[in-house]
C-alpha cells in the first residue's frame, strides 16, 4: 500500500528553525543541492526539499509500521535526548538517548547478554532481594542496575535487531549509523549542512541543533508510525 503524507508546511518549519544550517565555513559540499541561500554567515536549508524527504520518510515508516516492523530512535546529545525519549514512548519504539555503546548492534550477542542481566536485576529488585544482601553488595548491585538503566533502558524490550533506525544528528551518532550500514539496516537521518547526505537511506535536511526543529521532525515521523500501527492492528 502507498500513502503520501502531507508534512509540515513551510511556515511551520520556519517557525521551528528547521531551515537554519551551520556557518558557511563549516559545511559539507555534498549538501550544496539542499542549501538555498546564505544569510548572516550561515547556510539556509531549502525547506521545499526538506518537506519532500520528510514526506518520503513518513511514507516509509508508515508502511513499515503497518507491517509490524520495529523502530529504534537514536539521539544522545543533550538537546535531543528528551525529545527522543518522548517520541519513543508515543510511538512505542525503542530508543537510545544517553550514550551509544560501541557494538550495540554489530555485536548484538553481547548486547543481548547485557539486556538479560538488566532484566534479571530488575526482577530481583522488584522481588526485594536487594534488601537481603549485605549493604556493600547491595550498593554495588544498585550501581550496576543504574548504569544498565541509563544506557539500556530505552531498549530493554528489544529482542532483536531493529528494522529501521531513525538518527538525530549524523555527526553525533556516526558510530550508530556505521553499524546500521554494516548490517544493512535502513536508516532515516536528520542532516545539517555539515553532514554527508549519501550515508543514510533517507536524509532529511534540517537543523539538528534546535530543540524545536528536532521535535517537529520527530513528531511528524511518530505520527506516521502511530498511523501505520493503527492500520496494522485493524488489518493485521
Amino acid at each position: 500500500m502507498t500513502r503520501r503524507y502531507s508534512t509540515a508546511d513551510l511556515e511551520e518549519m520556519m517557525e521551528a528553525g528547521v531551515h537554519f544550517g551551520h556557518g558557511t565555513r563549516k559545511w559539507n559540499p555534498k549538501m550544496a543541492p539542499y542549501i538555498s541561500a546564505k544569510r548572516n554567515g550561515i547556510h539556509i536549508t531549502n525547506l521545499t526539499r526538506t518537506a519532500r524527504f520528510l514526506s518520503e520518510a513518513c511514507d516509509l515508516v508508515f508502511e513499515a509500521a503497518h507491517r509490524g516492523k520495529q523502530f529504534l530512535i537514536v539521539g544522545t546529545k543533550t538537546k535531543a535526548a528528551d525529545s527522543v525519549g518522548r517520541a519513543a514512548v508515543r510511538a512505542r519504539c525503542h530508543c537510545v538517548n544517553k550514550k551509544w555503546l560501541g557494538g550495540m548492534l554489530t555485536n548484538w550477542s553481547t548486547t543481548e547478554t547485557r539486556l538479560q542481566t538488566f532484566r534479571d536485576l530488575r526482577m530481583e529488585q522488584k522481588m526485594g532481594r536487594f534488601t537481603r544482601l549485605p549493604k556493600r553488595d547491595a550498593a554495588m548491585v544498585k550501581r550496576q542496575l543504574y548504569r544498565l538503566q541509563t544506557y539500556l533502558g530505552g531498549i530493554k524490550y528489544m529482542t532483536g535487531l531493529p528494522d529501521i533506525v531513525i538518527i538525530v544528528d549524523q555527526h553525533e551518532e556516526y558510530t550508530a549509523l556505521r553499524e546500521c550500514i554494516t548490517l544493512g539496516i535502513p536508516t532515516i537521518s536528520l542532516i545539517d549542512t555539515n553532514c554527508d547526505p549519501d550515508l543514510a537511506d533517507i536524509s532529511i535536511p534540517s537543523n539538528d541543533d534546535a530543540i524545536s526543529s528536532i521535535r517537529l521532525i520527530l513528531n511528524k515521523l511518530v505520527f506516521a508510525i502511530c498511523e501505520g500501527r493503527s492500520n496494522y492492528l485493524r488489518n493485521p
